[in-house]
């Protein structure tokens, strides 16, 4: 997270890299519900049973699940961008071999191909566009939020208009589609650097070892069983073709979106994680059971599917969240292992509910579904203690990655602090300089803080700088300080999350540390971005009790005095 004072820019001011992985994003997030429409005209075509046709899913999915415990490992080696090449290349390939197949059978086996190609591209693109942003991190993120959500809601509906034509066309569609991404993301993507360190193969298997991570993998394996359940099954009683089918669900694909980027981090900033997602997944069943009981009223069916975008939207975001809070090991590792669980349960549930749908009607599978939202609850409950925790950081003692890192000398615990957050900005300088005036008038120890930032999108995280990164930032300002005379600590602050959730986590650490003040830059974020990505200033006034002032890039430092901590609450200057 940079508080840097840079004029603002539209985020839509990227590189062509950047535009061409949101591109390959959109049309990779099709996959999700491009095969929703054809269902139906598949096992009609194709002379199956439902069942037989869920297996689309299945193979899918729990390829993708095995296939996340390497692609860490292949990344490390071979580079993000080599990796993602290389499942763009997978999906095209797989696709259209699935539009040319004449069985079912061939088309589960070709849609497991897809499968391992999707993993490998999902696994490094968010970090490949955050990489090549060169026109500012928090553009990209709107990019790819915004190919996110593009994706997830059109797919139904090419997917309908297409299979309206033929079951074939969603296939060979995708296939056109992903190549055009595939050249464009080839020739335009620069190389990415490999990590320093080869991951282990088996470390998402290691990491499961410990029981933070593993309670939040078994909670997102029982809400992808109800999730995957109904995306299944849920064509069938509709009763609807595929361009209608289409169009339901694109309405749910819309709900998804933008409950995962703008509603899920609302609740979470005013709730809570835990129970956002009590309250969450205590919907998703009763949506369920609804389905299941009326799944001989198409017009109820459709209501509660498209009404269910909603709920799944944020819980894909929050779990994700919740994951990268409590995990005791590296991000990347916990979201490949994290991903290894909740993809085995979305892949074994379709299978299972063909069978108890073969054996009971279609009601049973959607009664499970229901049971398997409820039920992860209890199990969410156990490890409600260390989320609270580390959510709150009220316990630097919990087996969660390190919070705060000391940067320099460490600040007296009984000294008074005023806090300044900076970036790497042209205005930081004027921003520390203000708040070292205020430091020296309050009689108070200036501590420089910047603020990491995890970005979390759709199941994925990444840190938008590394920890070498994020401390140059602040040892930079601690050395031009020192140089003029001014004693000061450093400080690194994690944060999970938008802006808004860094906004929160400094206002958390100035009254966990009793600050006097904070002072923080204009931010250079337009209008659009604070409204999808949250905003940092308004976070931070309403998470902690001190003065926070905001610093103008041509502010004089002697206009800040001690009269300001005696007159403002939030303060201009």
């Amino acid at each position: 997270m940079s508080t840097s004072h840079d004029t603002s820019v539209s985020p839509f001011r990227q590189p062509k890299a950047v535009w061409a992985v949101a591109f390959a994003c959109v049309i990779s997030f099709m996959g999700i519900g491009l095969v929703d429409p054809i269902l139906p005209a598949l096992a009609k075509n194709l002379h199956a049973s439902p069942s037989q046709v869920a297996l689309l899913f299945s193979s899918y999915l729990i390829v993708t699940a095995v296939a996340m415990i390497f692609v860490g490992w292949i990344s490390s080696r071979i580079g993000a961008k080599r990796t993602m090449v290389a499942g763009l290349i997978v999906i095209v390939v797989f696709s259209a071999l699935a539009g040319m197949s004449g069985s079912i059978n061939g088309i589960v086996g070709f849609r497991a191909g897809w499968g391992l190609g999707n993993a490998m591209f999902i696994t490094t693109s968010l970090a490949v566009i955050v990489a090549s942003a060169t026109g500012g991190f928090s553009g990209a993120i709107i990019l790819y939020e915004t190919a996110l959500g593009l994706g997830i809601a059109v797919g139904p509906l090419l997917g309908g208009l297409l299979g309206d034509i033929s079951w074939r066309g969603p296939f060979f569609g995708v296939a056109a589609l992903m190549a055009v991404a595939l050249v464009a993301t080839a020739t335009l993507v620069p190389d990415t650097p490999r990590p320093a360190r080869a991951t282990s193969p088996i470390a998402p298997l290691k990491a499961l070892r410990h029981r933070s991570l593993l309670t939040m993998g078994i909670v997102a394996l029982m809400y992808n069983w109800g999730f995957f359940t109904m995306l299944g099954y849920a064509p069938y009683p509709m009763k609807l073709d595929a361009i209608r089918l289409g169009l339901v669900f694109t309405g749910w694909g819309l709900l998804v979106a933008i409950f995962s980027v703008l509603g899920a981090p609302r609740l979470q900033g005013r709730f809570g994680t835990a129970p956002v997602l009590y309250a969450n997944l205590a919907t998703l069943g009763i949506l369920m059971a609804v389905i299941a009981a009326c799944v001989q009223t198409p017009a109820v069916v459709i209501v509660a599917v498209i009404l269910s975008g909603a709920c799944i939207g944020i819980n894909n975001t929050l779990t994700t969240q919740a994951v990268m809070l409590v995990a005791p090991v590296e991000r990347p590792v916990a979201s490949s292992a994290y991903g290894f669980v909740r993809f085995i349960g979305g892949g074994l549930a379709p299978y299972v509910a063909g069978k108890l749908a073969d054996a009971a009607g279609l009601r049973l599978p959607f009664y499970v579904g229901a049971a398997a939202f409820v039920l992860a609850i209890p199990v969410l409950a156990t490890g409600h203690g260390m989320l609270r925790r580390a959510e709150s950081h009220l316990d630097e003692s919990a087996p969660v990655l390190p919070t705060f890192t000391a940067v320099g000398a460490p600040a007296d615990a009984d000294e008074s602090r005023v806090i300044v957050a900076v970036g790497a900005g042209e205005y930081a300088p004027a921003v520390v300089d203000a708040a070292a005036r205020l430091a020296r008038d309050t009689g108070s120890v200036l501590e420089i803080v910047h603020v990491q930032q995890t970005t979390v999108v759709e199941g994925q995280a990444t840190e938008t700088e590394t920890a070498d990164q994020a401390r140059a930032t602040v040892v930079a300002h601690l050395d031009r300080v020192a140089a003029q005379g001014i004693s000061a600590a450093g400080q690194v602050l994690g944060s999970i999350g938008d802006h808004a959730a860094a906004g929160r986590a400094l206002g958390r650490h100035a009254d966990r540390v009793g600050a006097r003040a904070v002072a923080i830059g204009r931010s250079p974020r337009g209008p659009l971005a604070q409204f999808t990505d949250g905003s940092f200033t308004t976070a931070l006034t309403h998470a902690t009790r001190c003065t926070v002032v905001l610093v103008g890039p041509h502010t004089d430092p002697t206009a800040v005095t001690t009269a300001n901590l005696e007159t403002l609450r939030t303060g201009a200057i």
